[in-house]
C-alpha cells in the first residue's frame, strides 16, 4: 500500500478566534474550525438543539398512520434490514411503539435473509410478513427503492409506511418513489430537512417523535412518554452505518454515549460491551464502529439478523449476555472468513496489476467462485483502502447470480456510476442501489468481465490523478506542551467519525529506538526537542530512518492503573 499524501487542513483564523472567545479551548477551537464548525452553538449537544421533526416530509402522515393503527388495535409488522443500522432501527421502532402505547401482541418484525431474500421490501418479504397477519408494514432502513414490494403489499390490502435514508430508485434516469401511504426519508424529493445524513435508525427515532406529537394532539397521554432512552441504539446504528457526523448526528451520538457511560443503555448494548471486552463507562464512537457494530453486523453476514435484533430488544440482562456472546462467536468466524477471502482478493488484484504491467486500473471489480456473499462489502472496503480505487467485490448468490458490494473514494458517486453503467449496458445489471460511498449490484455470472470494463470506463472518465491519489488530512503540529493526558481526554470527550474525523497531527521526530512487537506492530521511542515520546504503528513492519516526519493520533495508554500519552502513528511523509 502506497503512503498517502499528507495534506494539512486549513483553519479559518477568524472562526477559530470566535470559538475561543466563546470559551472553547484554543487547540480544540482550531480543530473544530478546520472541520467546518462556525459557531459554538453547534457544539451544544442538548436534545433541545436537535433539528425539529416538523421539517421531515411525510412525518405528519406517518404519525397519523401509526396513531390510527395503535388506537384501532391493528397489527404492525416492522420490516428490518440485515445490517447494524437496520437492526438498531428495528429495535428503536419496536421499543418506541411499546413506549407509545402498542401492546406486545400488536407488534412483530421480519428481517430478510441476505442470501435468500435480497435487500429491502421485496415481494417475498411481504409474503413472509403476511404470515403475521399485519394491517400495516413499517420499513426501517429500507423501502425507498422497493417499488415492486410496496405495490405487492398494497395489492394484498396492506398499508405501508416507508422509513429510510437511502436514495430513491432511478427509472429511465428519473427519480421514482414507491406508492406507500407515507414515506419519511430526508433524501426523498421535496424534503427540506437540513440533515441529509440521518441514518436509518435516526429516521426511525424521528418518526417516533412525530407519532408522539400526533398522539399528544389526540389527548392520548396523561404523562408524555420520554424517548431519550432509545438514544444508545440511535448512536450505535448511526456510527456503525458510517454516515456523516454532521451537527445533528453528533448530538444524537453524544446523547447515546452519555447513556452508555452512565450505565443506562439497553441490556443488549451493555452486554455487547461486555462480550467485546470494552468498558462502557468510557464509551467512545470508536467502540461503536469497531467493536459493537461489527458484532451486530456479523449476524446479518453469516447467520440471521434476528439474533442481533433479539439482543437489542430483550430486557433480560442474562439473556442479552447469552445472545451477545453468540454474536461474538459469529464475529470471530466472520473475521476468519474475511481474512481468507481478503487474501484471495488481494491475489486476484495482484494478478490484475501484473496484467496491466504494474499499473492500477481506475476502478476494481473482483470475483472468485469461493468468495462468501456475507463479507463482500468488508473485503471491498479493505481493497479500496489498499489501492484507493472504487472497488466492487462479487460472490455467487443462492440464486446463481453474482451479488456484489461496492465501496468508493471521495469524488466518485457509486450509485450514480452504476446508473450510468446501466444506461450504457441496459441488460447488464439485474438490479442496483445504494448511495455515494457504498452500493450493491446484481448481475449474471458470465457478465463479470463486462461489468469490470464498464465500471472502469466510468471511473476513467470521472476521476483524475488527484482523485486517485490517497491523501491524509492532518491538523499540523501538536504543540509540545499540549502532548498531555489532559489534552487526550479533552479530545476523547468529543464525538468524531465519518465526515468529522478525529484529529491527526504531523511532526518531525528523531527515532531513538524501534522494535517489532507481536510480529507486525512497530513500537517506537521518539524524541522531539527535549521530550521523549512512546509511539506505536499498528500493522507496520518496515523500520524508520533516524529522522522521520510522521502523522499520528494522540491516545492514552493505560497500564496497571496508570495513564500515559502515546502516539498512534498513521503515516510517514
Amino acid at each position: 500500500m502506497n503512503s498517502p499524501k499528507l495534506v494539512e487542513r486549513e483553519v479559518p483564523p477568524r472562526t477559530a478566534w470566535a470559538l475561543e472567545q466563546a470559551g472553547v479551548a484554543p487547540l480544540l477551537a482550531r480543530l473544530l474550525a478546520a472541520r467546518g464548525v462556525r459557531e459554538a452553538t453547534e457544539l451544544d449537544e442538548s436534545l433541545a438543539q436537535l433539528l425539529p421533526p416538523t421539517d421531515l416530509k411525510g412525518l405528519p402522515e406517518a404519525g397519523r398512520l401509526l396513531a390510527d393503527a395503535l388506537q384501532h388495535g391493528e397489527r404492525i409488522v416492522v420490516v428490518a434490514d440485515y445490517d447494524c443500522d437496520g437492526a438498531t432501527a428495528c429495535a428503536v421502532m419496536l421499543r418506541g411503539l411499546r413506549l407509545l402505547g402498542a401492546q406486545p401482541d400488536q407488534l412483530g418484525y421480519v428481517v430478510p435473509d441476505r442470501a435468500v431474500h435480497g435487500y429491502g421490501l421485496t415481494p417475498t418479504i411481504v409474503d413472509l410478513a403476511l404470515e403475521q397477519s399485519p394491517a400495516l408494514l413499517v420499513t426501517v432502513d429500507n423501502g425507498i427503492a422497493s417499488l415492486a414490494g410496496v405495490a405487492h403489499a398494497r395489492a394484498l390490502g396492506l398499508k405501508v409506511l416507508v422509513t429510510d435514508h437511502h436514495l430513491p430508485a432511478l427509472v429511465d434516469g428519473s427519480t421514482v418513489v414507491p406508492e406507500a401511504e407515507a414515506i419519511v426519508n430526508p433524501n426523498q424529493p421535496g424534503c427540506t430537512f437540513a440533515s441529509k445524513s440521518l441514518a436509518g435508525v435516526g429516521v426511525a427515532f424521528y418518526v417516533l417523535m412525530g407519532l408522539r406529537a400526533e398522539l399528544r394532539s389526540r389527548g392520548a397521554f396523561t404523562e408524555v412518554p420520554r424517548l431519550d432512552g432509545l438514544l444508545d441504539l440511535v448512536a450505535l446504528g448511526t456510527v456503525a452505518d458510517v454516515v456523516k457526523l454532521d451537527a445533528n448526528n453528533r448530538r444524537l451520538v453524544a446523547q447515546g454515549l452519555k447513556r452508555m457511560r452512565a450505565g443506562r443503555a439497553q441490556p443488549g448494548v451493555m452486554a455487547l460491551f461486555s462480550a467485546a471486552k470494552r468498558d462502557a463507562s468510557k464509551a467512545q464512537g470508536f467502540d461503536l464502529g469497531f467493536a459493537l457494530g461489527p458484532r451486530i453486523n456479523a449476524a446479518g453476514r453469516l447467520a440471521d439478523m434476528t439474533l442481533g435484533i433479539e439482543t437489542l430488544t430483550t430486557d433480560d440482562p442474562e439473556r442479552a449476555l447469552e445472545l451477545a456472546t453468540q454474536l461474538d462467536t459469529i464475529n470471530r468466524e466472520r473475521r476468519e472468513i474475511e481474512s481468507g477471502m481478503r487474501e484471495m482478493a488481494e491475489a486476484r488484484l495482484d494478478g490484475l496489476i501484473a496484467a496491466l504491467q504494474g499499473a492500477l486500473p481506475p476502478a476494481v471489480a473482483l470475483f472468485d467462485a469461493d468468495f462468501h456473499e456475507g463479507v463482500v462489502g468488508i473485503v471491498a472496503s479493505r481493497i479500496k483502502d489498499r489501492v484507493h480505487r472504487p472497488t466492487f467485490v462479487f460472490a455467487r448468490g443462492a440464486d446463481g447470480h453474482l451479488k456484489g458490494s461496492g465501496r468508493s473514494i471521495p469524488g466518485f458517486h457509486l450509485r450514480d456510476a452504476l446508473d450510468l453503467v446501466a444506461k450504457r449496458e441496459p441488460d447488464l445489471l439485474a438490479k442496483f442501489g445504494g448511495h455515494a460511498m457504498a452500493a450493491g449490484a446484481t448481475l449474471a455470472v458470465d457478465d463479470i468481465n463486462r461489468f469490470a470494463l464498464a465500471f472502469a470506463r466510468v471511473a476513467e472518465e470521472w476521476l483524475d490523478e488527484q482523485d486517485l491519489t490517497r491523501t491524509l488530512r492532518h491538523d499540523g503540529a501538536l504543540p509540545l506542551e499540549a502532548a498531555t493526558a489532559e489534552t487526550a481526554r479533552l479530545l476523547d470527550a468529543q464525538v468524531w467519525g465519518q465526515g468529522f474525523e478525529a484529529p491527526v497531527f504531523c511532526d518531525r521526530f528523531e527515532v531513538i529506538s524501534q522494535r517489532l512487537v507481536g510480529e507486525k506492530h512497530l513500537k517506537l521511542r521518539l524524541r522531539q526537542g527535549a521530550k521523549l515520546i512512546d509511539a506505536i504503528w499498528f500493522n507496520h513492519v518496515d523500520m524508520l530512518p533516524e529522522r522521520a516526519t510522521l502523522a499520528y493520533r494522540l491516545s492514552l495508554d493505560e497500564w496497571q492503573g496508570q495513564q500515559r500519552v502515546q502516539y498512534m502513528i498513521e503515516a510517514q511523509a
